[in-house]
């Protein structure tokens, strides 16, 4: 007798989102020449240009904050955000031809998309680090568990944008243009590039609406342990903001499962 082997719903999916991720780390990495030099270049030149504002032009040095450190948290959180809701956004469009594969979803796009950002982005600020310790610069976190989780929200908040983005992106294509203008005011209400309690308070409570906010001081509070941040800083609102955004997402990408599959 002949055995006939079933896989589960759970190895079927592991073995797409495998699939999908060796083909995403590639395009993203091949997709343009010196396409990965250019995922280093681009924070680390924000990173550069911020130490010289705040540290030569402005004289700006927090006593409880490195300023090197400090920028680097602001620039690393935000892109890490940014880019996975606008690489997320992207991905129904940019994969369209796998749908033919019943196997293949467009959640499953999003999800790895934002899983191979992640992933690039740990190696990029691993790198960004070792520079700055081999400039003289203590790169060590007081308290790694606050910033790692921190780091893991802002991923989820991220991840939560782009499933909506992507539906959006896909049904209504004009709106995506506009949705990546509207990253370039946020970068700065994100707290990238000062402290959320350095601002009046009737600006304070404009920023802090913003979850990033919360996930940038968060980390920075964990990275520094004299670090006085913004006292209304919260965690929790961030895991909020990020299940709501991933709920709403993955309800967005169940409501229109046909049509996004046949666009």
């Amino acid at each position: 007798m002949s055995r006939t082997s079933v896989r589960s719903d759970v190895s079927i999916a592991v073995s797409v989102w495998r699939a999908l991720f060796l083909r995403e780390a590639s395009a993203r990495l091949a997709g343009a020449r010196a396409a990965w030099i250019w995922i280093l270049i681009e924070p680390a030149a924000h990173i550069i240009f911020l130490m010289v504002v705040f540290g030569v032009i402005r004289h700006q040095v927090r006593q409880d904050a490195n300023i090197e450190m400090f920028v680097f948290v602001g620039v690393w959180g935000f892109f890490l955000v940014r880019n996975i809701a606008q690489r997320g956004m992207e991905a129904i469009n940019a994969n369209q031809a796998l749908f033919a594969y019943r196997q293949v979803q467009p959640v499953d796009t999003v999800l790895v998309r934002a899983t191979v950002e992640a992933f690039l982005y740990v190696i990029v600020g691993a790198v960004l680090l070792a520079a700055l310790a081999l400039l003289g610069i203590d790169v060590r976190p007081a308290d790694p568990l606050l910033v790692l989780w921190a780091a893991f929200l802002l991923w989820a908040f991220g991840l939560g944008l782009g499933l909506m983005f992507s539906v959006i992106e896909t049904l209504l294509p004009g709106l995506g243009k506009v949705i990546r203008i509207v990253f370039t005011p946020l970068y700065f209400l994100s707290a990238v590039m000062y402290s959320v309690s350095s601002l009046p308070r009737s600006m304070r409570e404009v920023v802090l609406v913003n979850p990033i906010t919360h996930g940038l001081e968060a980390m920075r509070s964990g990275w520094f342990a004299a670090y006085h941040g913004e006292a209304h800083i919260s965690l929790g609102y961030l895991a909020f903001c990020a299940l709501a955004t991933v709920f709403l997402g993955l309800a967005m990408h169940m409501r229109y499962a046909t049509r996004l599959t046949a666009q």
